[in-house]
């Protein structure tokens, strides 16, 4: 294992990140011990500096988080853990500890990034999973699983082709963009990241 540098209190920060939607889920802190079985078992482990002791995420509540992946930054001081989490991260029951902000940022309709609102997508599917508020159409997919899901991208994908084939520019934009929210949600469901989808689109590109 890479000689990962601890502090004076023998700890190391850890920034946890939902693989996926790529939010930052919370921030905690690992010493040897913890990190080695993060490593071993694939669920996060942590060191509580209030209590003084290792904890284990999700042990209690049952809101583990599986390791994908585990990144040191160019001083090996700090750690990146990439996660698919297995329900809310924070103590509060949101998905994210990080839900508040300081700044008004920008709403999707106000960037000028074209795919802004994906990324608002997939975070908004992500905190349906983990936190499955009452009402929710996402929590009611994900309630009753793959095979509704299923069945609703075969609806969406046969109310495309039907747009399309009526020559209706109104209707085919309503129904694409059910198809694609349908899809993202079946990614979720799946663990598949949407950037390894559009990993494949730019190596068939290069071809």
């Amino acid at each position: 294992m890479v000689k990962v540098k601890f502090d004076e209190k023998k700890l190391i920060p850890a920034v946890v990140q939902d693989a996926m939607s790529k939010e930052v889920l919370t921030v905690a802190y690992m010493n040897e011990e913890s990190l080695q079985k993060t490593i071993e078992t694939k669920e996060t482990w942590f060191y509580s500096r209030s209590r003084q002791e290792l904890w284990h995420k999700g042990a209690t509540s049952g809101n583990t988080q599986q390791v994908v992946d585990i990144r040191y930054d160019c001083d090996q001081d700090a750690l990146v853990v990439l996660v698919n989490p297995a329900g809310p991260a924070c103590h509060k029951g949101s998905y994210s500890c990080f839900s508040d902000s300081l700044l008004n940022n920008e709403t999707p309709s106000q960037s000028n990034d074209r795919f802004a609102i994906i990324n608002v997508l997939e975070e908004t599917i992500a905190k349906r999973a983990a936190e499955r508020p009452e009402g929710s159409y996402t929590t009611y997919l994900f309630e009753h699983g793959l095979d509704k899901m299923l069945k609703k991208i075969g609806e969406e994908a046969g109310e495309v082709i039907i747009a399309a084939k009526n020559r209706d520019p109104e209707e085919l934009r309503w129904e694409v963009a059910d198809l694609l929210f349908h899809l993202l949600v079946v990614l979720r469901e799946q663990k598949l990241p949407l950037d390894d989808v559009l990993n494949t689109l730019k190596e068939r590109h290069s071809k």
